[in-house]
């Protein structure tokens, strides 16, 4: 590896080039995680009491526990007596124990305000010691620990009860151990609990999930369903659990918005790509804003084992989508493509919960192209001379001896898809995580483990197993502390690390050397054990390069980390709060590379004796791997300063927030000066919000964004938005209709955001290095001047890439229409938007200066793009006698038009792409297959009577009966290159479509998704396209054999074989344009939860699940599916690479 000059402020950063220091780095990531969670088990801890006294004071029964917990007492002598004598004997108990055996029978009670024991005398009927009632106090809190007060205590079915104080304290009196209180507060979910043996009983209350209640996280903040006027939707998280590693696939045809394809199913990178309502430009950065826990983590997605894909789906509570400018302008130029939220689960008051998830299943491939047998492939290969007009290659005899497979070895008949990859493979997954905690702290603690191989065909052989595996690990740990009643500290540590092996060849390189491989050009191996090749080493054999060619293992840690300080500031005015969040993330890459290779042997011939008879080794391998090492790492600091206004006056409620953010990135191995330059980016954001009766609804949100690619004037941009809301259920004209319709509500909204981004392009204002064009010999120079083209080399130098001072902001005019619906006790729900999108200024360079002038043009804004579609959701919630069950779909257009380009003006209009989508195929327009009648008995195309062929001429090539006949758009009689096109769809559908539903009959559930693209197009290319490939020697696929024409199949879907005019056919034009559309189903899930059973309970056991669930298990109505390739993958045989997986899976759930 190159030595890399690095800048003085980065050298601190260099990272580990050895093993051992790969070692140190992931061994210290995990030792800080784990005593972290090793702290917050000692503060749990804490509040366990070792007492053994007998006939003690009150005083120094209170100094004991104030020894030994950190609790402090507060009381007033003159109201307790003092003077009774205490005794208790708790070993590890909590404080309550203590605290309850210690008073029982002594008139006094007692309240905890976080590490404060309040004592006061406890009231006559509460000390008397009957059986016949009891006192029961405690403290009613939210799930965050803070005090609810007034919210109701009564026992279950009386009429009253009593209400919490200003901290939540209540003390009722209950009629027996068999009573049960039930909890209420307006805005929370009721609960239900019984007394059994308990005195003091502490409830934290959930936050209302009435669909009118919900609250959804937004940008920056949280805000309740039904007054937010921006577009957004929030994910199920339940439909989340699906056997599958990688977040962006679990969440396809989850919600409307998001339209995404995964082409690949390699483990570790096999993640989707997919878009927020589409595409709005022809160049630059397409991907939305991830946003984790309130930090930016989606430019270290492809690269780095941290990415929001490697997130298991148990750690999540919340994934919201921010879809029109209203919902992401406060992010300002990131949020230009919409913004996908990610939202981590925190611990809740209570004692701890457990949840355990143990699954295993096995992996096999939707769909492998099939190759034709040895036999087929010998005959269609003399067919394709014949058509060619040259003799055939293999003999009868040839045909005979591979058919009976008598001598494989001579006679090879070998399905190398077959060979190199087997049926299924493995997949495991466990998770455990850990929540609770008190009104002082509470905590989320996971690990996981994700396990999945390869499904290469190969064993461990020379010392080595090269097949591929993936594990990944994911450890969790979010706490909460409340330092004081109005201030709470979250801390967020997260270790995600990635351990891969893969061959020693690149899945695509090995599909490659697949597919150009004749079936019967040798063996795999010989009887002796010896690796077969080809003749004159012209080419290569594929099981060989993945078995023998080594491996690389790939570890990636990454750790990342959030502090979050908020804090109440009531006291100044009630409703503002503040908070302060930073962020340091840490993501490395170590890559251990061994090379090697075996002997490679061939022989077409066997001695007397009938033994093979070798020479030589065609190609000669090594005795040793070699090694090779190398590393990557960036770290990401993110700082933010927030404060925020949030009251309501009577029927008004105003809202309002400000913020400051500023994210370092840092490349800490760059391999240029500029790639060492940390990424900088800067902003401030504000929003403000009005609320009248929840009826009418506005906001206004903007964002103030600078940016290092822009000179100073152009640096900074501004981009605002607003929204309008109308709750019609809300007014007092819709009151008889409430009973039907809950609720009904309109939206609107415009803004403006922005876009600097341009793919490896920073600094656009600068102009780059100076460099000779070629390598300066003996002091002369590389390049000749002057039109007479002197014979001497002149010294030259060019100016890499010219700056541009003027080039500013991409910006994005989006609008949103929007309607929310709820009717029948929230039973359906709909939800619609339609929204428009024009881009201008795009970040581009002209494409009209002749590539003569040998310079890497500036970038200019240049190029507009209009963008619009509409989204659909609708739900349906209820109960069919003791069946509940649910059905959702969802609908997802989006459409692009390029308003304006950069192009050269066209010789026809409509070879332009100048009004039309982005993503087109440029092409010839099949018409038909030119047939026997086209042609006189000469073998020439027909003429008429003035002699002028009939058909247009093709300048491609001499046509034969079989070939492909393009369509002359012009009509000039010729075809040629004015006779392309644009044609079909865009590979990301236009439309994508989600249909879920499940049902729950006593303890079974099932529940299943299917997911729909149409108006998509997949063009075939390569040995796709290409029978027996570029060198007329490779294998054939047999959906190109079967579909060819013939003078028997005139109306074939393939043009004929042969070697011949190939440049014809295989021009790129719609013959071998395929329909991308299809319905898959994606999940499906059956699962039993076991009845509740005293056995369970008394080892702690809360619920066992146990499931089964499938991934990608139908694919119907493909035309790609039917020729054996799968609707999403690669449909270029020669750049294809690991196929897409269907998954079965089976697992258990057990809660404590």
């Amino acid at each position: 590896m190159k030595n890399i000059s690095i800048p003085k402020g980065m050298r601190g950063f260099i990272l580990p080039l050895s093993f051992l220091g790969k070692l140190r780095l992931c061994t210290w990531q995990i030792l800080f995680l784990l005593f972290f969670i090793s702290l917050q088990a000692q503060a749990q801890q804490s509040d366990l009491l070792t007492l053994n006294m007998k006939n003690v004071t009150l005083k120094q029964f209170v100094e004991a526990v104030q020894t030994q917990s950190g609790y402090s007492f507060l009381y007033k002598d003159n109201q307790l007596k003092t003077n009774q004598r205490i005794t208790v004997s708790v070993n590890k108990q909590s404080i309550n124990v203590a605290l309850e055996q210690a008073f029982k029978g002594k008139g006094i009670s007692w309240k905890i305000q976080g590490k404060q024991i309040l004592l006061f005398p406890a009231k006559e009927e509460q000390s008397v010691n009957t059986k016949k009632s009891r006192t029961i106090k405690g403290n009613v809190t939210t799930t965050t620990g803070e005090s609810i007060p007034g919210a109701s205590v009564k026992l279950a079915n009386a009429t009253t009860g009593v209400i919490t104080d200003i901290d939540g304290f209540y003390m009722i009196t209950v009629p027996d151990n068999q009573s049960e209180l039930e909890f209420r507060f307006m805005g929370y979910e009721p609960r239900n609990i019984k007394v059994g043996n308990q005195t003091t009983i502490n409830v934290s209350l959930e936050e209302a999930t009435s669909s009118l209640e919900e609250v959804v996280v937004v940008a920056y903040g949280a805000q309740k369903k039904v007054t937010m006027t921006g577009s957004v939707a929030s994910v199920n998280i339940g439909s989340l659990k699906t056997p599958v590693a990688n977040l962006s696939n679990a969440l396809q045809g989850k919600v409307a918005g998001i339209i995404s394809v995964q082409s690949s199913g390699e483990p570790g990178y096999d993640n989707s790509t997919f878009t927020i309502r589409g595409i709005g430009t022809f160049t630059g950065n397409t991907s939305p804003l991830v946003i984790v826990d309130g930090v930016q983590r989606d430019d270290v997605n492809s690269t780095y084992g941290g990415a929001y894909n490697n997130i298991d789906p148990e750690d999540i509570v919340s994934i919201s989508l921010l879809k029109d400018a209203s919902a992401t302008a406060v992010y300002g130029a990131k949020g230009a493509n919409g913004v996908m939220i990610i939202t981590t689960k925190r611990g809740s008051v209570g004692k701890p919960k457990i949840s355990i998830k143990a699954e295993t299943g096995f992996t096999n491939f939707t769909k492998v192209p099939e190759m034709l047998s040895g036999v087929d492939y010998m005959m269609l290969y003399n067919e394709s001379r014949r058509n060619s007009g040259l003799s055939e290659v293999y003999s009868r005899e040839q045909i005979l001896k591979t058919e009976s497979g008598l001598d494989p070895y001579l006679y090879p008949n070998v399905d190398w898809i077959d060979k190199i990859y087997k049926n299924v493979s493995s997949v495991s997954n466990v998770n455990l995580n850990i929540s609770g905690g008190s009104d002082l702290v509470r905590y989320y603690l996971s690990a996981s483990f994700y396990n999945q191989g390869g499904q290469y065909n190969v064993k461990k052989e020379n010392g080595y197993d090269p097949n591929l595996n993936y594990k990944r690990y994911d450890f969790r740990s979010n706490v909460d502390v409340n330092i004081t009643k109005t201030t709470l500290l979250q801390m967020n540590l997260s270790a995600i690390m990635t351990d891969s092996r893969y061959p020693g060849i690149a899945s695509n390189k090995l599909w490659y050397e697949a597919f150009s491989t004749s079936p019967v050009a040798f063996p795999v191996r010989y009887p002796d054990g010896r690796w077969a090749g080809p003749p004159a080493n012209a080419g290569s054999n594929p099981m060989n390069e993945v078995q023998n060619s080594g491996y690389t293992d790939t570890f990636r840690p990454a750790l990342q980390s959030v502090f979050t300080v908020n804090q109440k500031l009531d006291f100044i005015t009630k409703g503002l709060s503040a908070y302060a969040r930073f962020s340091f993330d840490s993501y490395s890459e170590f890559n251990n590379k061994r090379t090697g290779g075996v002997d490679l042997w061939y022989t077409n011939q066997r001695d007397g004796n009938g033994e093979l008879v070798f020479g030589k080794p065609i190609k000669e391998g090594s005795d040793e791997l070699y090694y090779e090492h190398s590393d990557t790492g960036e770290r990401v600091i993110y700082t933010e300063a927030n404060i925020s206004y949030d009251r309501t006056f009577g029927h008004h409620n105003v809202n309002g927030m400000v913020l400051y953010n500023m994210r370092n990135r840092m490349i800490a191995t760059a391999g240029s000066a500029i790639a060492s330059i940390p990424y900088r980016n800067q902003a401030i954001a504000a929003r403000f919000g009005y609320g009248y009766k929840e009826r009418y609804l506005a906001e206004v949100n903007g964002s103030y964004t600078g940016s290092e690619n822009f000179a100073p004037g152009h640096r900074f941009g501004f981009f605002p938005a607003a929204s309008v809301g109308w709750v019609i259920s809300n007014e007092p004209f819709f009151k008889n209709m409430t009973r039907t319709v809950d609720l009904l509500k309109l939206r609107a909204s415009y803004g403006i955001v922005g876009n600097d981004k341009m793919e490896n392009a920073r600094f656009l204002y600068m102009a780059g290095a100076w460099s000779g064009y070629n390598t300066v010999a003996k002091g002369q120079g590389s390049w000749q001047f002057g039109k007479d083209g002197g014979t001497g080399l002149l010294p030259d130098a060019k100016e890499n890439t010219m700056g541009n001072p003027e080039v500013t902001w991409e910006k994005v005019a989006k609008q949103n229409y929007g309607i929310d619906l709820k009717m029948f006790d929230s039973r359906l729900s709909l939800t619609a938007d339609v929204f428009f999108e024009k881009r201008k200024d795009i970040l581009s360079t002209r494409n009209t200066l002749p590539a003569i002038t040998d310079i890497n043009l500036p970038k200019i804004n240049l190029g507009k793009v209009n963008n619009h579609g509409y989204e659909l959701s609708l739900g349906w919630n209820d109960r069919a006698g003791k069946v509940d069950y649910w059905l959702k779909a969802n609908v997802s257009y989006a459409k692009n038009k390029i308003i304006y380009m950069d192009e050269v003006v066209t010789n026809e209009p409509y070879m332009a792409e100048t009004g039309r989508s982005t993503g087109l195929t440029y092409g010839y327009i099949f018409d038909r297959f030119l047939q026997k009648d086209d042609f006189d008995a000469d073998g020439n195309l027909k003429k008429d009577e003035n002699g002028r062929q009939i058909l247009p001429q093709m300048a491609l090539g001499t046509p034969r009966p079989g070939d492909a006949l393009f369509k002359d758009l012009n009509g000039d009689g010729v075809i040629n290159g004015d006779d392309k096109t644009r044609f079909g769809y865009a590979e990301r559908p236009d439309y994508v479509f989600g249909f879920l539903g499940g049902l729950k009959w006593k303890n079974f559930e099932f529940s299943m998704q299917w997911t729909a693209a149409m108006n998509a197009s997949r063009i075939l290319d390569g040995e796709y396209r290409n029978a027996f490939g570029s060198t007329n020697s490779r294998m054939l696929l047999k959906f190109l054999a079967d579909g060819r024409w013939t003078e028997e199949n005139p109306n074939s879907r393939f043009p004929r074989l042969t070697f011949m005019n190939k440049s014809h056919y295989l021009q790129t034009s719609d013959l071998w344009l395929m329909n991308g559309s299809y319905l898959r189903l994606k999940t499906a899930e059956i699962s039993y939860t076991l009845p509740q059973k005293d056995f369970l309970k008394k080892v702690g056991i809360e619920s066992v699940r146990f499931y089964c669930n499938g991934y990608n298990l139908l694919t119907l109505f493909s035309d790609l599916n039917d020729i054996d390739i799968d609707p999403e993958g690669v449909t270029d045989g020669g750049n294809n690479n690991y196929p897409n997986i269907r998954i079965y899976n089976f697992g258990v759930n057990i809660s404590f």
